[in-house]
């Protein structure tokens, strides 16, 4: 009775979390609401015994991913004017893939509500260990492949940050190794009220 108690509680909170993430004006506040949703869908695996998937959720989204977005959002100039013209330009189509999605939802919960389907009964083995077992033997190429795609992504977004741009300063590794060390040091005599002469000691 408890845990369907939270579940609904952690349901909604999530539920309008999401809604009000793709309805607020202000930036910072959709990223706040996304940390809401997180942490609740957090608790929505816990109900379901997986902790570490729950854990998982909160150290990376919350502690990284929607914490990123957060500075870049607050950090950076950006003309919130032209994000809403475009957002009202694809309205139409994002009224039509969340239509989808609710006819899919509700496709499933009433197949799954009026079959005579049981719930599958829950082994000793701890949800890290069957999720480890499951990634590494069955799903192993497409794992691998995920990972070469985060790889290309990454590279693509180094290179694209290393462009050539005005007035920025580069780091030239082989010019800084072949300097000496009388090139780059140099001892000077500072006195109280007195700028800095040179010395040759």
């Amino acid at each position: 009775m408890l845990s369907a108690v939270f579940f609904y509680l952690f349901a909604a909170i999530t539920l309008l979390a999401g809604l009000m993430v793709v309805s607020a004006r202000n930036p910072v506040h959709s990223v706040l609401f996304l940390i809401l949703a997180f942490f609740n869908a957090a608790g929505l695996f816990v109900l379901l015994h997986a902790e570490f998937l729950a854990m998982l959720l909160v150290v990376v989204y919350v502690g990284a991913v929607a914490v990123l977005f957060l500075f870049v959002v607050m950090m950076l100039d950006i003309n919130f004017v032209e994000l809403r013209e475009g957002f009202q330009r694809y309205r139409p189509l994002g009224l039509l893939i969340a239509g989808v999605l609710l006819v899919e939802l509700f496709v499933t919960f009433f197949s799954l509500t009026g079959s005579d389907a049981t719930m599958p009964v829950m082994s000793d083995v701890h949800n890290t260990l069957a999720l480890g077992r499951v990634i590494y033997t069955d799903y192993i190429y497409l794992f691998q492949l995920a990972g070469l795609i985060l790889l290309v992504a990454m590279i693509g977004a180094i290179t694209l940050t290393l462009r050539k741009r005005d007035g920025v300063k580069r780091q030239h590794i082989g010019s800084q190794n072949i300097q000496s060390r009388a090139d780059t040091v140099r001892l000077a005599k500072v006195r109280s009220g007195e700028g800095a002469e040179e010395s040759s000691s």
